[in-house]
């Protein structure tokens, strides 16, 4: 099973770079980027899991209920984007399910920041996709944890895919910035070894953010906006040529835990 998710949230990363962007535009460029998502996820057939932030969810309700709608599912990415509270993951689980029917069973921190286990399952999740178990300098070191899903507790914790070999981390960067052919060859050296597939990327990548003002460096950028529709279109295209199955974070939990 493929695991395609994105985590939907204000457009805050220029403030990392010392960049400017009002809140309207983060809101805007990230609106127009899950359009773009959802069309091609339409068009071919394929489920999807979105981590909202609260903040981006209040602000893009009819983009919410289109996803949901079109057999999505909706999970948390907490409150918002850049400020943390222990409180906001049980606020945001509560906030995202008043605000649209739903169950909100998962849990994925922005930026893959660590959280306290006991929390997240207190705050009544089943998994969490909050771990990309890999090296990545200024960030982290997961390299002891499993790269591979397993229990903690009552929760379920679901890594982002990294290549068998080496931990080459399979997230939104290096579908930017490999060569596509060599992404591919790592995509089906994991799901050959582990049976599922789980990466995840951002609305803004499919959106225009290329801006001099948002100060972005070239590796965040490279392959965005149109670029990167079509790339993701190859992908997706690429993934059912081989006959993979698309499906969504609680179909997977359903799957390995009957």
């Amino acid at each position: 099973m493929v695991l395609l998710s994105f985590d939907i949230e204000e457009f805050d990363m220029p403030f990392e770079y010392k960049g400017e962007i009002s809140f309207e535009q983060q809101i805007s460029i990230s609106q127009k980027g899950v359009e773009r998502i959802l069309d091609i996820l339409k068009k071919h057939h394929a489920k999807a899991t979105f981590f909202s932030t609260v903040v981006f969810a209040e602000n893009s309700k009819e983009l919410i209920r289109r996803l949901l709608n079109e057999g999505h599912e909706l999970a948390s990415h907490t409150w918002f984007h850049s400020d943390f509270e222990e409180k906001h993951l049980k606020e945001s689980k509560e906030r995202l399910e008043e605000l649209f029917s739903t169950q909100v069973t998962g849990l994925r921190m922005p930026r893959m920041m660590p959280v306290s286990k006991n929390a997240v399952e207190n705050a009544g999740y089943s998994y969490n996709s909050s771990i990309n178990p890999t090296y990545l300098p200024g960030r982290y070191n997961n390299l002891k944890i499993s790269r591979t899903y397993f229990n903690e507790g009552k929760v379920l914790q679901i890594p982002a895919s990294v290549s068998p070999n080496f931990r080459i981390p399979l997230f939104w960067l290096s579908f930017h910035n490999f060569p596509l052919f060599f992404y591919k060859k790592l995509a089906s050296d994991v799901l050959k070894k582990d049976k599922y597939l789980n990466i995840y990327f951002h609305p803004w990548e499919f959106a225009e953010i290329k801006d001099e003002a948002f100060k972005l460096p070239g590796f965040t950028v490279k392959n965005s906006g149109n670029d990167m529709i079509e790339r993701f279109d190859e992908f997706v295209s690429w993934l059912k040529s081989k006959n993979y199955s698309f499906g969504t974070f609680q179909e997977f939990q359903k799957q390995i835990q009957p």
